[in-house]
């Protein structure tokens, strides 16, 4: 299992978006800041769920039309984790 770690834009809430990934499935996603209520039931929603399928769900969610949600940042995320898993695996 590895662990991301990932800073969102300062147009949203969240401070910081962390999450597991193993196999291509998400694992202890937390956020720190943001809605609290709403963003921990994205959490336990989200768990074991596929990596790739939350994010295409979640890619451009917008917040009061900030242009872009803690959601969707979480999109984000998750979307750089995949390609750092991927450049890593074809480096090994």
């Amino acid at each position: 299992m590895e662990t991301f770690s990932f800073k969102p834009s300062r147009m949203v809430c969240a401070q910081n978006i962390s999450f597991d990934l193993e196999d291509g499935k998400l694992y202890n996603v937390k956020f720190r800041g943001g809605c609290n209520g709403n963003l921990q039931a994205i959490s336990k929603l989200v768990e074991g769920q596929p990596a790739e399928k939350v994010a295409e769900l979640l890619h451009g969610n917008d917040c009061n039309g900030r242009g872009t949600s803690c959601a969707d940042q979480f999109s984000d995320a998750i979307m750089e984790a995949l390609k750092q898993k991927e450049g890593s695996s074809k480096s090994a």
